[in-house]
């Protein structure tokens, strides 16, 4: 397990671990400068390198990032729904990761995007799909786009809004 875990990642593992083991929801106090500011936060979860668990917010839906990151990372453990809920026993094998998103800006042309710096949003009507930046595998604007139409159940055909935002990652 890794000993150097930057303090976002850190509260995160906490956050999983107390809900996980005793059912309980932290409410930290003791907050970093970064931890008390307001951002859209996804936090994933690794077991063995593979996809364990990936929640998030598009914009802020908490008071600050502290609480952003709790509550994402217990929805992470036990409501991602392509996934079973995190038992006590796999906690030992989990990495965290928590990206801070910036706010969306919408923009006209793909030719703006970028996989590896921006994560995009697609949307049509009330329908949107999200993609964080550099992950493996997503190389190019078109693969971005088409996961994240197909996430948001938006055909190819349809038109769509485009919105593009950086991420800071901590691990």
């Amino acid at each position: 397990m890794k000993k150097d875990m930057h303090p976002l990642a850190q509260l995160a593992k906490q956050a999983v671990e107390a809900f996980v083991n005793e059912g309980k929801v932290l409410h930290p106090s003791d907050l970093t400068p970064e931890m008390k500011e307001r951002a859209g936060v996804f936090v994933s979860l690794k077991k063995r390198g593979q996809l364990r668990g990936c929640i998030g917010t598009f914009e802020p839906m908490e008071a600050n990032i502290a609480d952003e990151i709790v509550r994402n990372a217990i929805a992470s453990a036990v409501g991602d729904p392509r996934f079973p809920p995190v038992k006590p026993s796999e906690l030992q094998d989990l990495e965290y990761s928590v990206d801070v998103l910036t706010h969306p800006e919408p923009i006209k042309d793909q030719a703006l995007l970028d996989p590896r710096k921006y994560g995009v949003i697609v949307q049509a009507g009330f329908r949107r799909g999200l993609l964080l930046p550099d992950l493996e595998g997503v190389d190019d604007v078109e693969t971005q786009i088409a996961i994240c139409r197909q996430k948001a159940g938006i055909m190819s055909s349809e038109p769509v809004q485009l919105y593009r935002f950086e991420v800071k990652r901590y691990k």
